[in-house]
């Protein structure tokens, strides 16, 4: 009989943060692709677009002027997914197959920059130390709201990500009730600090770090890594290696670190395919629910749709959507890829 060989073989990998399970087929990302492809954009963008709502000093949509803002800038969102206003509610009979309940909640967007042609990984370390400081506020002016119970802050980055605009920005969304996915991360790590009495993902990492195999970029306080369930081609994580339960706990020191890394890992993504590389990004971190978290370790992911060039998309189709989650590509090869492109900026090397 054939001894196991986790790189060749099919196989089934855990995720514990969400106790789902997803399949690897490494032997099939040697198969000719003649499937979808994107279209690359090569518009060049300048500065400043008179036309866009989000560059400073013009109109947005609901008529109201955004200021000379020079770093980061937040702005209620004008099509805000949650409303705030109160809603007199009958609860249903537990029992209807027509359970609905109204969801309360804050949507924000956080421009990045003023310069309407720049990304993340063409940001100065400082440009994206000053979006941190931004999050932060905003998680503690939004987690303080009597009803608000979790602050999640993400990116879509790209059109192929759903993404309206090109100007840099991300958003805030606030609400009432645990997210799906941060309630099921909510209940696993809970259940394993019960257990353990320690940090699943502070585990995680220590483990990670030992064999190296997996991380993509690391400082004194954060790790950048392939998660070995990883989903995704070339989906990442990055996790605090103190434990941190929540963006506002970080020291001056982590934030500068922190911004190091985003920015490496973006600038590795963008190099990957040389193109600026599409993803939804997104932090987990503890709910603004007023309890002591300790099972909670900060952590950021990033989840890019590009397979094995900047026009070839992995789509979650047939087996995906009705079976479980699959990837070709290992997390281990995929980590050594990033690993080991340059850190500085494709469109600036040769300069």
């Amino acid at each position: 009989m054939k001894k196991f060989d986790i790189n060749e073989d099919p196989h089934r990998r855990y995720n514990p943060l969400i106790n789902e399970w997803v399949l690897v087929s490494p032997h099939r990302a040697k198969r000719p692709w003649q499937g979808q492809k994107e279209t690359v954009s090569t518009t060049v963008l300048p500065e400043y677009d008179p036309n866009c709502y989000l560059c400073a000093g013009n109109v947005r949509a609901n008529g109201e002027v955004n200021p000379d803002y020079e770093n980061s800038y937040v702005f209620e969102n004008d099509f805000a997914a949650l409303k705030q206003e109160p809603i007199d509610f009958e609860k249903p009979n537990e029992n209807s197959f027509f359970n609905a309940q109204p969801e309360r909640g804050i949507s924000r967007v956080v421009c990045f920059s003023p310069k309407h042609n720049l990304t993340l990984p063409e940001m100065q370390t400082e440009g994206i130390v000053d979006i941190i400081h931004t999050w932060q506020k905003e998680f503690t002016t939004l987690g303080s709201v009597d009803y608000i119970n979790y602050v999640q802050i993400f990116e879509n980055k790209g059109s192929v990500m759903g993404c309206s605009n090109p100007h840099p920005h991300g958003q805030i969304w606030a609400q009432s009730s645990l997210p799906t996915e941060v309630a099921k991360t909510q209940e696993n790590l809970k259940a394993y600090f019960d257990t353990h009495g320690t940090n699943l993902l502070h585990d995680y990492l220590q483990e990670e770090l030992k064999v190296k195999e997996r991380i993509v970029v690391e400082n004194d306080h954060f790790a950048a890594l392939v998660p070995f369930w990883a989903v995704w081609p070339f989906e990442t994580m990055i996790i605090s290696k103190r434990h941190i339960t929540k963006i506002t706990d970080f020291t001056d020191e982590e934030v500068a670190a922190f911004a190091t890394v985003l920015k490496q890992l973006t600038i590795k993504y963008d190099n990957l395919f040389e193109t600026s590389f599409p993803y939804s990004s997104g932090i987990h971190q503890a709910p603004t629910d007023g309890e002591e978290h300790p099972e909670w370790q900060f952590h950021m992911h990033f989840y890019p749709p590009l397979l094995r060039s900047a026009t070839v998309k992995k789509f979650m189709v047939g087996y995906e959507m009705m079976g479980e989650s699959q990837r070709d590509i290992t997390a281990e090869k995929s980590a050594q890829m990033l690993r080991d492109l340059s850190d500085v900026h494709y469109k600036t090397s040769s300069l």
